[in-house]
């Protein structure tokens, strides 16, 4: 009798890596790549939505190097906190390039402190402003998560599921080594893929509210829409994670941060809508309102004060 023959699983056996070009000294990795099509995308739509709302799109481009440098900053300690195993030996590394480790949580703190010290100086509403930034944050988090492919990270278990990954041994957590999951046979799922697809349609919904619902919602609502969406997918894909070094009481300090991000976005939510639109202040003006043209004077009446009234001709 003729043994069965062991039929590997369908796998997408891609190995990026992580440069995509040298030019002398200088190194262009993959990873920083999609960050800057990513800003440069979520840019680009969060200044559409401030023209369609009636708001001047250059106080985007204005922010954007302040928000960004902030973000990066929170982006970096929230990964090196998290990695600190890593770089406790090295601590060089965490100033030194490549830059391949970020955190979006801590991206997203450093972000709102660049927003609110931008509209404070400039006198604009932190919450409007926010909210515009939420549909192109969602959609730069989809483009910027095709980084951790090239870097072969964010991945999840062994799976045979026809969208399955590899992984090769270099890049492989200590749970899952090449002797007891072969590099040509074993696949991963692609938990970047999933939340970049999750990320975009969070922001396509983002999209979707700004456009159709916006005279309904109140200052501040898409940001907790972020925080309830983005809190709740990263919930359910760091359960699949393997690797962790941020811990609290065993816990995954990532699910502990996605689990008060969902309680914040509902919260708050509730919390603006607790009263009906009749009792409450109106907070969002309507759009033709927001922005109201200067009021035209009309010239004061003869003889009101302001002027001397002519006499009449004798």
């Amino acid at each position: 009798m003729i043994p069965p023959i062991a039929i590997p699983p369908a796998l997408i056996v891609v190995t990026p890596t992580p440069v995509a070009f040298t030019i002398g000294p200088v190194t262009a990795p993959w990873y920083g790549i999609c960050y800057v099509l990513a800003l440069a995308a979520g840019t680009f739509i969060i200044a559409r939505e401030a023209r369609r709302h009636g708001e001047n799109p250059e106080h985007v481009w204005n922010a954007v190097l302040m928000v960004f440098v902030f973000a990066l900053i929170g982006a970096r300690l929230y990964h090196v906190i998290d990695q600190w195993s890593y770089y406790a030996g090295d601590p060089l590394k965490i100033i030194l390039p490549p830059y391949s480790g970020l955190g979006i949580y801590g991206g997203i703190a450093g972000a709102i402190i660049g927003i609110a010290i931008y509209t404070r100086r400039n006198h604009l509403s932190f919450w409007r402003w926010a909210d515009f930034a939420v549909p192109g944050l969602l959609i730069g988090q989809a483009i910027g998560r095709w980084g951790n492919f090239f870097n072969q990270e964010l991945y999840g278990p062994p799976t045979n599921l026809p969208w399955a990954i590899t992984i090769q041994c270099q890049y492989r957590v200590a749970a899952y080594p090449c002797s007891a999951y072969p590099f040509e046979t074993t696949g991963f799922h692609p938990l970047f893929l999933y939340e970049g697809l999750f990320s975009l349609a969070g922001g396509l919904i983002a999209l979707w509210l700004s456009h159709r619902m916006w005279d309904r919602l109140r200052p501040g609502d898409l940001v907790s829409f972020w925080f309830l969406w983005y809190g709740s997918v990263r919930a359910l894909l760091e359960v699949f994670r393997e690797g962790y070094n941020w811990t609290f009481f065993g816990i995954p300090v990532a699910i502990l941060v996605s689990g008060g991000a969902i309680a914040f976005g509902v919260v708050s939510i509730w919390w603006r809508h607790r009263l009906p639109p009749s009792e409450e202040t109106a907070e969002r003006p309507p759009e033709e309102t927001a922005n109201p043209p200067p009021e035209e004077t009309a010239d004061p009446p003869i003889g009101d004060g302001s002027l001397p009234a002519r006499e009449p001709p004798g």
